[in-house]
């Protein structure tokens, strides 16, 4: 038995929590995000170029061994709906010279909306507590627990 669904459309639902993963490099993780957001019908296909662009052009590592991959602005087109994906690399990837990641927060938003998901996901992955919560969580629950406050500040 899993949980029942919450009334409200959830940003980030177990569906889009994949841990344990490897990538042999940024472009694997980031293909990775990519699918696992087409895989919940949230972009097209034309959406993970777009987060490749991205990353060309400004590097999405935060720290806290933390990514947040995403399309670059002409990207947002082929965005559906509003959507995370939490991918974690307990290896760690390597994320430009001296920057290693191990959990990528793949984030999906049109319009305006994207600026508040990725301020309210930069508080939650910069306390170091928690992102090292998540860098080593075991389980779905754990990491839906830890963002959670995400979907309450999307408003």
């Amino acid at each position: 038995m899993g949980h029942l669904p919450t009334e409200r459309t959830s940003l980030l639902t177990a569906e889009g929590i994949h841990l344990g993963r490897t990538a042999k490099d940024r472009a694997d993780a980031i293909d990775q995000c990519g699918r696992a957001l087409l895989e919940l019908g949230a972009v097209e296909a034309e959406y993970l170029p777009a987060m490749h662009e991205r990353e060309e052009s400004l590097s999405t590592f935060i720290g806290e061994g933390v990514a947040i991959p995403h399309g670059t602005d002409q990207g947002r087109q082929y965005v559906k709906r509003t959507t995370l994906v939490v991918l974690q690399f307990p290896d760690g990837v390597e994320w430009g010279p001296g920057n290693t990641v191990q959990l990528c927060v793949g984030i999906a938003a049109n319009g305006s909306e994207q600026v508040g998901i990725l301020s309210a996901l930069a508080q939650v992955l910069m306390d170091g507590e928690k992102a090292a919560k998540l860098r080593q969580a075991a389980d779905a629950g754990t990491v839906l627990d830890l963002l959670q406050s995400i979907d309450e500040e999307k408003d």
